[in-house]
């Protein structure tokens, strides 16, 4: 692109005539240094493939690792069999290639989810694990199986209220970890890990298939005993998950789960926001995120535009602040096999075309869903565009196993994948103190 804007300036030179060169010399030059900066700032936001690959993916950590580790899956005569997809190709682009030249803030090592879909409560109750150490100091690792036994049962006891007009499902959203520790409080995963003696990883497909067989079992034959309900599905997540402590012992005192939270975590859940950008709301509002996972229908997320989104999001990683976010994980951009990274190609939409518009279509149309729930944990700035460290607890990041993959855990994430296609974060609301106010 310099060679171009030299190009272009000696054939506009043409036009003048000779009297006015002298004046024209000065202006030419500016507007060729304006070009070759454009050009500088388009190669750096743009480190995006311009084609794409068909690709046959063996079977990976999930099928490898995670499924044969499961009580009866070699009995099912499943064989894991190949997959074909198409990605961006990888070669040749600037992009990360290690976790270690990131700047990275506190966080426990990536920990795997097994076959559950609880990433919502994995990647929030990381994210929480960071705030006690920002707050308090201490490094705490918290149990994310507590969250989802309560979770389950606030489903069940809704399922009851609202006679079985309920979304049941595995998944949830980053604010179930705030609204039921809130409620209940939370615990050590030392003092309820949610596995069974000889597990070593979550299986809960099971369990998901007798709950849901039994809430369908209720609304068939209007047994509508809440009691009732909320106990049997406390039978079904006994036998696959034991039973939570009511108590957490600590340095010779006892908690409950609230009070080990608030004294111990120093955790106040009404300190976090839960932020969105789509255009389907108004912005400056309090809204519903309308995607199934958020089944209680929480109007408590807090849209604003685009701009203010990734604002917001930069200012907090670089402070020091880490954020859950969630978002679409299934674009032709990411790479987590290839590369452990994320980005969008060029052949998808160009860097400049990337705004609130291209985001709400891709929503709207549903090629943007709401996947999967990461702990950002770190960025690096290069050549002009800012990359995030994102823990996952999902498989992706894990092929090829820990002796094999020295990103182990992790993407990295160009800023304009998550402009495009990452719909909300939490975050503290100190770094959301400019923004509030307008919600007034």
């Amino acid at each position: 692109m310099a060679d171009l804007s030299i190009l272009v300036v000696k054939k506009l030179k043409k036009h003048f005539s000779f009297k006015h060169q002298q004046i024209m010399n000065k202006t030419f030059l500016l507007f060729a240094g304006i070009l070759a900066l454009a050009a500088v700032s388009v190669k750096a936001q743009k480190p995006a493939a311009t084609k794409g690959v068909f690709k046959t993916y063996e079977p990976g950590y999930f099928q490898n690792f995670i499924l044969k580790g499961i009580e009866d899956f070699e009995k099912r005569n499943e064989t894991p069999k190949a997959s074909k997809a198409f990605r961006a190709d990888p070669a040749g682009l600037d992009i990360p290639v290690s976790k270690d030249g990131f700047k990275t803030f506190w966080h426990n090592e990536p920990v795997s989810q097994g076959n559950t879909n609880t990433c919502w409560s994995y990647s929030t109750t990381s994210f929480f694990e960071s705030e006690v150490l920002r707050i308090t100091g201490q490094k705490v690792k918290l149990s994310e199986m507590y969250t989802v036994y309560w979770e389950y049962v606030e489903r069940a006891a809704t399922w009851v209220q609202k006679r079985g007009n309920v979304y049941i499902g595995e998944g949830s959203e980053g604010n179930a970890v705030t609204k039921i520790m809130k409620k209940y409080g939370a615990v050590p995963y030392a003092d309820y890990s949610g596995l069974q003696p000889g597990q070593t990883l979550q299986s809960h497909e099971k369990m998901f298939n007798e709950i849901k067989a039994y809430l369908d079992f209720v609304k068939t034959n209007n047994t509508w005993n809440e009691a009732d309900v909320i106990a049997t599905v406390k039978d079904i997540m006994k036998h696959y998950m034991g039973e939570p402590p009511s108590s957490v012992n600590m340095s010779g005192n006892s908690y409950t789960p609230l009070e080990y939270m608030d004294k111990v975590l120093k955790i106040r859940t009404d300190d976090y926001t839960d932020v969105l950008s789509y255009m389907q709301q108004p912005y400056w509002k309090q809204v519903e995120y309308e995607v199934p996972d958020n089944w209680w229908h929480s109007k408590d997320y807090y849209n604003i535009p685009l701009t203010d989104f990734m604002d917001i999001l930069k200012k907090s990683i670089k402070a020091g602040y880490t954020l859950a976010i969630g978002g679409d994980v299934s674009e032709a951009g990411f790479l987590g096999r290839e590369a452990n990274a994320a980005i969008v190609p060029a052949f998808d939409i160009p860097s400049a075309a990337i705004d609130e518009n291209a985001r709400q279509f891709r929503f709207s149309n549903e090629t943007t869903t709401d996947d999967h729930g990461m702990h950002v944990v770190g960025f690096m700035e290069k050549d002009g565009v800012t990359w995030f460290l994102i823990k996952d607890s999902g498989s992706g990041s894990r092929t090829g196993g820990k002796e094999n993959n020295k990103n182990f855990g992790y993407y990295f994430f160009h800023e304009d994948y998550i402009k495009l296609k990452m719909m909300d974060f939490m975050v503290h609301k100190d770094m959301m103190k400019t923004m509030l106010p307008k919600f007034n």
